[in-house]
């Protein structure tokens, strides 16, 4: 798989070199939403974070984590990390709790949840392992992934744009490319099909070793009930890679330059924490303002600034994407709107402040991202695949489906 995703990736560099880079890595969604984005997770995708999730339980005493690892195994060699921030108010975080786990042994998986809970043992059994302050639970094991997404679609969509860059669409002030509509509207058609029929889910039965943590909410929101959640794999010389929201680390890095250098902000950025992450803004206004263009519109972005001068029309969403964290409402205990924290504090919508935002195993997440990025609304840019080959739980633990007998777990 990982070298079919490199022979993908390098016939789209070669076919436009300034351009390919420039409309998101097909690596970066291929199999999860975020993965295989520099040389560091390449040699080892067991460090390879594919996706994150963090969600309140329905009955509002916990936090629900999960992280899934494109390898299929765990190392022992690594930390797995969850990062809790939380605070009062949004986008400012006074206390942080960390459940920190790694492989003790070839079957014991131990945990740490800050400095009041401790497990260790097999987690890998569907019950999982509780700590023995009981404040958490956590899973360890192979599960089906809930990230769905068509990439061939996605491919074909790329590769439309390409051409019309290349055939003379220029990019306006702020770099947004300025595509016509009959160009938009092929984009966007190509984007919902799979080889020009009905849209197809490439992660189907995809099977990675997922780490899933349920946790009190007390013991993680010490600061305030806003909590921001991102996730790190590490050794023990340093920090390899890290997420927060889907596709932000790939798909708005480098996007304009040679792979080498790609790599390198790929590198730093995942070395990177929240509270350091500022250096990448002016990288990621040139990554939006490509995706503000696939719509046939520039400048309606969410967030655009259409006062500030051209180079700065994103600044104000490269900020907040920066920071990559999942943002989530402890409070509420509905969890349907990706982003709803961000729009509630942003945009003022109302419908937004009861839910607790975050990220479920269940949501499109990726066409809603993609939306804002494009469109400036939550809809817009539809990849046509909308919900995973399984059913995912979001309140019996560890809530992602066990994978299917047949599945193949050397993929």
């Amino acid at each position: 798989m990982n070298n079919l995703l490199r022979i993908l990736t390098a016939r789209l560099r070669h076919a436009a070199p300034p351009v390919l880079a420039s409309l998101l890595g097909l690596a970066a969604i291929a199999q999860a939403s975020d993965h295989l984005d520099s040389p560091s997770v390449i040699a080892d995708p067991r460090a390879d974070i594919g996706d994150l999730y963090a969600w309140t339980s329905p009955d509002g005493r916990q936090l629900n984590l999960v992280m899934t690892i494109v390898g299929h195994t765990f190392s022992d060699k690594l930390h797995y990390v969850f990062h809790v921030d939380s605070g009062s108010r949004f986008g400012l975080t006074t206390a942080t709790t960390t459940i920190d786990c790694h492989l003790a042994t070839a079957t014991d998986m131990e945990c740490r949840a800050g400095y009041g809970d401790y497990a260790r043992g097999d987690a890998s059994v569907p019950d999982g392992l509780e700590g023995t302050g009981t404040r958490f639970r956590v899973f360890a094991g192979l599960r089906d992934d809930p990230f769905f997404n068509n990439v061939k679609g996605t491919r074909a969509a790329y590769n439309t744009a390409v051409a019309a860059m290349k055939a003379g669409a220029k990019p306006d002030d702020a770099g947004c490319p300025q595509f016509d509509r009959p160009t938009s509207l092929a984009i966007l058609d190509q984007w919902r099909h799979t080889d020009g029929g009905p849209a197809k889910n490439f992660l189907a039965g995809w099977t990675p070793a997922s780490l899933v943590v349920s946790i009190d909410l007390d013991a993680v929101a010490k600061g305030g009930p806003l909590l921001a959640v991102w996730a790190t794999t590490s050794n023990a010389k340093r920090q390899i890679d890290r997420m927060g929201r889907p596709l932000t680390g790939n798909a708005l890095l480098g996007t304009i330059a040679t792979s080498e250098i790609s790599d390198q902000l790929k590198e730093r950025y995942n070395a990177a924490t929240p509270a350091t992450s500022s250096r990448f803004v002016a990288e990621i206004e040139k990554g939006l303002a490509l995706y503000d263009g696939f719509d046939g519109v520039c400048g309606n972005a969410w967030l655009a600034d259409a006062h500030a001068a051209p180079r700065h029309r994103y600044r104000p969403l490269a900020k907040l994407l920066a920071d990559d964290r999942l943002w989530v409402d402890s409070r509420a205990t509905e969890c349907k709107a990706f982003f709803a924290v961000e729009l509630a504090n942003f945009s003022g919508k109302s419908d937004a402040t009861t839910d607790c935002g975050g990220r479920t195993p269940n949501e499109d997440a990726i066409d809603i991202y993609r939306s804002l990025l494009a469109t400036g609304a939550t809809s817009g840019i539809d990849d046509g695949v909308d919900r995973d080959d399984h059913e995912h739980s979001t309140s019996v633990f560890p809530f992602l489906a066990a994978p299917d007998p047949s599945a193949e777990y050397a993929q």
